[in-house]
């Protein structure tokens, strides 16, 4: 096995845990503070309903012009923004109204747009989303991150606490809890808020240290990664869903790693800062060779992918980024938390 990291290391991860924790709380409060500030998440036409238009010109137009040519088809207080590499007459136009649809719409532009900016321009796409569709796709879309996280406690309870039964009717029970008063129109983004704050209550006082962990760690990652997307003004679209939920994954499998070295080393009957701390740097090689191989690829997809995969490429290497630290700073400190928890005999 290749190892970039000598056996025998002892890197004292555990005794900077509390700064750690500032560092992550830290980019979690800019991350929501970004959130609020710009409204919530920037989405995408996916989920925010309205019409999407990518046009390309032969030679170089200025937005004025095409600002112009939109206004003169009726369609008023569109977003207009390059698209593509600099120097390319390349535009993306997004407009609220998603009744600007027709057979005839993609003829209509080309004529408008030639009219105010002397240059034919080619449309390249055309999407078109119904506000109620987005609507309904931005509660989906809460709701597979929620339940993922949620299934992944059930599995981390019953894997290593063998608590299969009460991790499963507690999640149960959660699930149901959001489905009916979903029915009642509550809103999703604060229902699911609530019901994460109880589930990792109920895990607290059932003394399910490993799902706790775990499920902490998730959630920071998820949170981060959707904070630097706000910070940065890029959109949520549902790549960038599917980039959160491998994210999940990959953070989940990087955790487990970790817990199972700290099982094994139960044994050993040391204290629990030390066995946590022994199981880090025994696992750090893998870690670090697993996460560096998955960035390369990415990165390389970032730079040489285009504009239609460049958001997941970076949402992917953010999340990876933040899941390596959270499953080595997060996900195992907190397992002394809650050991310090546990009723002594």
């Amino acid at each position: 096995m290749i190892q970039f990291i000598k056996p025998g290391i002892n890197i004292d991860f555990i005794g900077i845990r509390v700064k750690a924790y500032v560092v992550s709380l830290s980019l979690i409060i800019i991350s929501l503070l970004s959130l609020v500030i710009h409204g919530g998440p920037n989405y995408g036409i996916d989920f925010s309903g309205g019409t999407l238009i990518q046009v390309k010109f032969i030679e170089n137009v200025t937005i004025e012009k095409i600002r112009t040519g939109l206004n003169q088809m009726g369609i008023k207080n569109a977003s207009v923004q390059h698209f593509g590499e600099e120097g390319n007459s390349e535009f993306l136009i997004r407009t609220s109204n998603a009744e600007i649809s027709g057979d005839g719409l993609a003829q209509s532009i080309t004529q408008a747009l030639q009219t105010s900016t002397g240059s034919i321009p080619e449309v390249r796409r055309i999407e078109m989303v119904g506000s109620q569709v987005g609507k309904d796709l931005r509660t989906q879309a809460l709701l597979a991150i929620f339940y993922s996280i949620l299934f992944i406690a059930i599995y981390i309870s019953g894997r290593f606490e063998m608590k299969w039964m009460a991790s499963g009717i507690i999640a149960g029970a959660l699930m149901s809890l959001v489905y009916f008063l979903a029915i009642f129109k509550v809103g999703i983004p604060l229902l699911i808020t609530a019901a994460m704050i109880v589930t990792l209550s109920l895990f607290w006082y059932m003394k399910l240290k490993y799902a706790m962990g775990a499920i902490v760690a998730l959630i920071h990652d998820v949170i981060i990664t959707i904070g630097v997307f706000s910070i940065l003004d890029l959109e949520i679209s549902l790549q960038i869903i599917a980039a959160l939920l491998t994210i999940i994954g990959y953070s989940l499998n990087d955790t487990i790693i970790v817990f199972d070295r700290i099982r094994e080393n139960l044994a050993s009957k040391q204290p629990m800062e030390k066995i946590i701390n022994k199981s880090i740097n025994e696992t750090l090689s893998r870690t670090v060779l697993t996460s560096s191989l998955t960035l390369l690829p990415l990165i390389a997809l970032f730079f040489l992918g285009g504009e239609i995969i460049h958001n997941f490429a970076f949402a992917m290497i953010v999340g990876i980024i933040v899941g390596t630290y959270s499953s080595i700073y997060i996900a195992s400190p907190i397992l002394i938390a809650a050991e310090k928890n546990k009723p002594k005999k």
